[in-house]
């Protein structure tokens, strides 16, 4: 069976009680649910350790998916001990690397806001994260993006997901901003992840997890702008104040 996605609903959960229900042959611990994000769409894992029933510690490297998105595998740190299938253990979460993944992945969907543009690539980081756009206009300077995403950050936008059908997005193509990734259909419904009331700052397909609030993304500002092509643009997302010129 398929891990149920607990971080999905509820991403502010520090820890869970969970089964084992699996161990891959290479050594992946499989659960029957998780608040362990996996990495996905260059947001990188979950990490954090599993409490045993005897009290001992597993402490999780990262958190990665197998054949499908719902194929959530834990990978434990290089000599850890292993659980049994059927062992309860009680599940924590790197909440304060979550929680700055959190707030980062939150600030690149802003950034896709204020540019409106293809994404051609993305990477989220704990201290810096990259978006890459086709972006013809050369009026976007890290200035001018980093005031109007901390605009954003300041009305203190309400982050919210809900689901519509493969079929819904087949008539809202919009939706997706990414150039060359789609997101997975067959399943019936696909994840939007909404920000403002009535999603009338963004909407958009996604897996990740979010802060609830813009506000929590706090101050960040685009570090650098990199030419990565002859319109293709690599935006710097790092956190704290603009630096003066």
């Amino acid at each position: 069976m398929p891990t149920e996605t607990v971080f999905r609903e509820e991403p502010y959960l520090k820890t869970l009680d969970a089964v084992v229900t699996g161990i891959t042959p290479d050594g992946r611990i499989v659960l029957d649910r998780t608040i362990f994000y996996a990495t996905s769409g260059g947001r990188p894992g979950d990490t954090g350790h599993f409490v045993r029933e005897d009290g001992s510690r597993i402490s999780i490297a990262t958190t990665v998916t197998g054949e499908t998105k719902e194929d959530i595998l834990h990978v434990p740190a290089e000599g850890s001990a292993m659980p049994r299938v059927g062992e309860s253990v009680k599940l924590f979460i790197d909440w304060d690397r979550r929680y700055r993944l959190m707030r980062m992945h939150t600030a690149c969907h802003l950034l896709s806001v204020v540019c409106p543009f293809p994404i051609t690539g993305a990477a989220v980081g704990e201290e810096e994260s990259r978006v890459d756009l086709d972006i013809p206009d050369p009026t976007y300077t890290r200035e001018l993006v980093t005031e109007r995403i901390m605009e954003l950050v300041n009305g203190d936008h309400s982050v919210f997901t809900r689901w519509i059908s493969d079929d819904d997005l087949r008539a809202n193509p919009t939706l997706v901003k990414s150039k060359n990734v789609r997101p997975p259909m067959g399943a019936g419904r696909i994840r939007l992840v909404c920000i403002g009331e009535d999603s009338s700052v963004d909407s958009q397909p996604c897996g990740g997890t979010h802060v609830a609030r813009t506000s929590e993304v706090g101050e960040i500002h685009i570090g650098k702008i990199e030419k990565k092509g002859r319109e293709n643009r690599r935006f710097r997302l790092r956190f704290g104040p603009l630096p003066a010129s």
